[in-house]
């Protein structure tokens, strides 16, 4: 009994805490990113519309297009790819919202590998 008790106690707690999703408000603006590549912290900056994202990253800038799956999900693909690397569209999830920051998800559509990142709005 001492167990099925604590065991709806943890429920109860834990179907009671939701991650804030203000996902509208980092629809469009000009955002810096950063992301850990292989144990390192890479940095971007991208301004997004509904439909494009210009980012530069390393002193490269890129266009890509942007299609909104959800309010929290979109998908990004480069508009001009000069490699097959580039040529793969990106699924980006934002997992939670805080003020002018939200923490994401992405992976190469159709890969498992996903990584985490954040992303701060600057305007």
């Amino acid at each position: 009994m001492k167990k099925i008790t604590s065991f709806l106690l943890i429920i109860l707690l834990t179907s009671c805490y939701n991650q804030e999703r203000n996902c509208k408000e980092f629809k469009t603006g000009k955002f810096s990113s950063q992301v850990s590549i292989d144990g390192k912290k890479q940095t971007a900056t991208f301004t997004r519309n509904d439909s494009v994202q210009i980012e530069t990253y390393n002193g490269k800038t890129d266009s890509s297009s942007v299609r909104w799956i959800s309010d929290c999900e979109c998908v990004t693909k480069t508009i001009n790819p000069k490699s097959m690397q580039e040529k793969k569209a990106v699924a980006i999830k934002i997992l939670s919202t805080s003020g002018k920051n939200y923490t994401f998800e992405y992976s190469f559509v159709g890969d498992e590998k996903k990584q985490k990142g954040t992303v701060t709005k600057l305007n």
